[in-house]
């Protein structure tokens, strides 16, 4: 006997009719029998059995909640590290523009302090070029003609000493050749002594003191200005007369010798220069042709009668 298809679904519809009111008296019993006492007693074995693995399975959940907060923190202080080490650098680099600018103003003071002791006009300039080859000291500045600054005016750095003269002016720029230089002559004068001789320069770290007269005397440590003198032949000094040059280190005398040499340390440390004065208002003085004698100017009182 064969079974149509409506009869199957009729006959799977009545079971889970009959499951269902199953299920609905079960839940009716359980919500009757649920407030008695041999099965509140039931769940108290139950809960005590299984407490075991309760505190087990809550302490294990504690410790993975415990492990996943350590990690957050863990990653909130290694940002909040970075963010400290980012702070230090920027405080670092404040820091070290603060010490510049100090420095920077420590030789500006120092470069007014030698502007109102002297009595000429003067330009301040940065150092913006170096050129330290084995056959030269050149510096470039950044002041030119468009500052009044002509070739031969005398620069200055730190505490007045004499670093050089301009050799080349452009419209914004000039070129100084340092007294280290091999072609630089300056006519020094030791103060204590009243010694003489002309400062050459080395294109070292040193200056020679040349042609000092054997029986001036001349001794280590003692500074060495410039003369603002004439040594009768045919150097001038072209500097002003007092300016700073350096302190003698060494002195040698040859055997059966006239004229003895002094060694120089710089009172400017001429690799190193940063910002220079020029003085814009001093020229040397012309001399009289050699072998003339200048004529003596007579008062009216003193003029010879006819």
């Amino acid at each position: 006997m064969l079974r149509t298809p409506a009869a199957f679904q009729d006959r799977q519809a009545r079971r889970r009719a009959t499951a269902y009111a199953g299920l609905l008296a079960l839940s009716m019993v359980l919500v009757v029998v649920s407030d008695s006492p041999p099965l509140r007693e039931f769940q108290k074995g139950i809960g005590f059995a299984f407490a075991p693995i309760q505190g087990f399975l809550s302490g294990t959940t504690r410790a993975v909640v415990g492990v996943f907060a350590t990690i957050a923190e863990i990653d909130q202080l290694r940002q909040r590290n970075a963010e400290l080490l980012r702070e230090n650098e920027q405080l670092r680099a404040e820091n070290q523009g603060f010490l510049e600018l100090q420095r920077e103003n420590r030789m500006f003071a120092d470069l007014l302090g030698i502007k109102t002791s002297l009595t000429y006009t003067t330009v301040a300039a940065q150092v913006i070029g170096r050129e330290a080859s084995p056959f030269q000291r050149v510096i470039s500045i950044d002041a030119g003609s468009d500052r009044q600054i002509a070739v031969g005016d005398v620069v200055l750095g730190g505490g007045a000493a004499l670093v050089g003269r301009v050799v080349e002016v452009g419209p914004d720029y000039a070129r100084v050749l340092l007294i280290s230089d091999s072609a630089s002559t300056v006519i020094g004068l030791d103060i204590v002594t009243g010694a003489t001789g002309e400062v050459i320069g080395r294109l070292g770290a040193t200056l020679t003191m040349q042609n000092i007269a054997v029986t001036d005397e001349i001794s280590i440590g003692e500074q060495i200005v410039t003369a603002g003198i004439d040594l009768g032949n045919g150097i001038r000094s072209a500097f002003p007369k007092g300016l700073l040059i350096g302190r003698v280190v060494d002195v040698r005398e040859e055997a059966n010798a006239v004229v003895q040499s002094a060694f120089l340390e710089p009172a400017s440390d001429l690799d190193k220069l940063e910002y220079v004065l020029v003085i814009t208002g001093f020229r040397a003085p012309e001399l009289p042709p050699p072998g003339t004698t200048p004529e003596p100017t007579l008062s009216p009182a003193a003029s010879p009668s006819p």
